[in-house]
């Protein structure tokens, strides 16, 4: 008569605590980026509350001042709204639509013609000469857009020299001339660098694919509109939701570095306007309750996109 094998010795399950004990070390190495989190990224938020009080420092302490402070509800929201509010979201809309329009396609388009480059030594030297303003302080960045664009400098009088124009154009003295500037700095600046999101992407296609194409007699065209852009679909949908959740996030440095007092009521968004009246003006309140207001919007932008992206595409490329 056959012998029964007999059942392998299940081993009991540890408790939690002795799991917790045994990996004790692990949690030691993840503690300080722990503690950083909860110190710099929720520990901060108590400062919320400050949007709904009429905070000023009295020097007993941060939490002691804010929580002993009056509470005013949604009085600075009001206030917000009832003076600068047309004025600044004019501004940071139309700065963000036209860096939208600008540093969106173009990083994809970059990626795109690179992809295309079979010379290896050409393609290193233009994607790396296309990323090295993303590394580039917005200090440098943005004199060299003040120069470029003085009254002696290369633009006015390339524009000069071909007749197109007879005295040198005051580019900062123009308030709308500052939108189209800020969108063509913001994406010169991050182009190269958002190209290799998208040549990831691309790298993924095999490339038996697009020669077996090639031996089909596709176009270059053709294999880029069957077979790189589909390619590119779930990586585009995705930056595009992320870009629409930060539509209200046009940049602080290169606001603060460029503008001057004659462009102001052009030049002045939530994140500057947040900052001179929060910091500068001391309405610690007031700033914290702008900065509140963009949170809140940028978050339901980014739910909405993320919705119609479920709803409109066919296939998951939803970011959740």
């Amino acid at each position: 008569m056959a012998k029964k094998p007999e059942a392998a010795a299940v081993s009991p399950q540890k408790s939690l605590k002795q799991r917790l004990w045994d990996q004790r070390y692990l949690f030691l190495l993840f503690a300080p980026a722990l503690a950083s989190l909860i110190v710099f990224n929720y520990g901060s938020m108590t400062g919320i509350y400050m949007a709904f009080t009429n905070f000023a420092p009295k020097g007993n302490g941060y939490l002691q001042d804010l929580f002993g402070a009056e509470f005013v509800g949604l009085e600075w929201f009001r206030y917000f709204f009832s003076t600068d509010f047309i004025k600044i979201m004019r501004n940071t809309l139309a700065t963000s639509l036209l860096t939208l329009l600008f540093s969106f396609p173009l990083p994809i388009i970059l990626a795109i013609l690179l992809n295309e480059v079979k010379n290896k030594f050409a393609k290193s030297f233009v994607q790396t000469g296309t990323y090295l303003p993303y590394f580039i302080s917005w200090v440098i960045a943005a004199n060299i857009f003040l120069t470029f664009l003085s009254s002696d400098g290369v633009i006015n009088n390339l524009l000069m020299g071909l007749h197109l124009i007879n005295e040198p154009v005051q580019f900062f003295r123009h308030g709308p001339y500052f939108w189209w500037i800020i969108a063509i700095a913001n994406a010169w600046k991050g182009m190269g660098y958002n190209a290799i999101i998208y040549l990831a992407a691309v790298s993924g296609i095999e490339q038996d694919m697009y020669e077996a194409a090639e031996i089909d007699g596709a176009t270059r065209w053709q294999r880029i509109r069957y077979m790189t852009l589909p390619a590119l679909k779930p990586t585009i949908i995705t930056m595009l939701i992320l870009a629409i959740g930060g539509v209200l996030n046009t940049g602080y440095e290169q606001q603060l570095l460029m503008s001057n007092s004659s462009i102001l009521d052009y030049a002045d968004v939530l994140d500057t306007y947040a900052y001179r009246y929060g910091l500068r003006n001391g309405m610690y309140s007031f700033g914290t309750a702008v900065g509140l207001f963009k949170s809140v919007v940028s978050f339901i932008l980014v739910m909405g996109a993320n919705y119609l992206s479920k709803r409109l595409s066919d296939d998951s490329t939803a970011l959740f």
